[in-house]
């Protein structure tokens, strides 16, 4: 399979290393080496699938430029989903096919699962409450995690007293009803996420805990090779549905 890059920070060198290992998947474009540049169209003209690793800045431009090329994207940047419908508008128009994620580890979208069942499991007890945790490096652009909107997310649908997000400082006792996330930046932590029931009684902590960026890459991959000639809007969560 044919891949064009779009970014090359962190993310963008594990997937061309990645990549250079690889038998069957080669890079025929590098977009953004310097944030000077421009997106390398010619390049993307070639390949079969676009794996975007930006910023929230210019992903949504940049997903729009794409699209109108006929290219299908898996987009690992984060930080960008109050665009989701604009976005979902576009691909429709285009008829291109996009898979997105908080998180492209296979870990990390089984460790949702886990937790999913386990906020049903507690949920259905009144004497626990839940809590969650997140650590990333000190660059990181976006606070909270992706991954830490989407385990929220994961909790409170299946954890019936929560309804409220809540990721501030709080100055305040919290509400009964409310999610407290709480954000740590420091360092070069790829990635840590802990989700904490407590009652009276004892406390149990789930976790996952990136030991480096090759998970996410890995993720990235086999979301490319299911979203190579679909048309339609996509998470990530389709992958393990297949």
């Amino acid at each position: 399979m044919k891949i064009a890059l779009i970014g090359y920070g962190n993310m963008g060198h594990e997937i061309e290393d990645l990549i250079n290992e690889s038998d069957t998947h080669q890079i025929v474009s590098i977009s953004y080496k310097d944030p000077s540049e421009k997106l390398d169209k010619d390049g993307i003209g070639k390949a079969d699938v676009v794996i975007d690793f930006t910023s929230p800045e210019v992903v949504v431009s940049t997903i729009k430029e794409v699209a109108g090329m006929g290219k299908n994207m898996v987009v690992g940047t984060t930080g960008w989903y109050d665009f989701l419908p604009e976005v979902k508008a576009v691909v429709k128009k285009s008829k291109t096919g996009l898979i997105y994620a908080q998180n492209f580890s296979i870990g990390a979208n089984i460790f949702f699962k886990i937790v999913g069942f386990a906020s049903s499991l507690f949920g259905k007890f009144g004497n626990y409450d839940v809590a969650g945790l997140e650590i990333h490096h000190r660059g990181k652009k976006d606070s909270p995690s992706g991954t830490a909107k989407k385990l929220a997310s994961v909790i409170m649908e299946n954890f019936p007293k929560k309804k409220k997000l809540e990721t501030d400082r709080l100055d305040r006792q919290i509400s009964k009803d409310e999610l407290h996330f709480a954000s740590l930046r420091a360092g070069r932590n790829p990635g840590y996420h802990e989700v904490i029931f407590d009652s009276m009684s004892d406390e149990i902590k789930l976790s996952h805990s990136a030991h480096g960026r090759r998970g996410f890459a890995e993720g990235a991959l086999v979301a490319a090779e299911f979203i190579k000639g679909k048309k339609g809007f996509y998470s990530f969560d389709e992958v393990f549905k297949a």
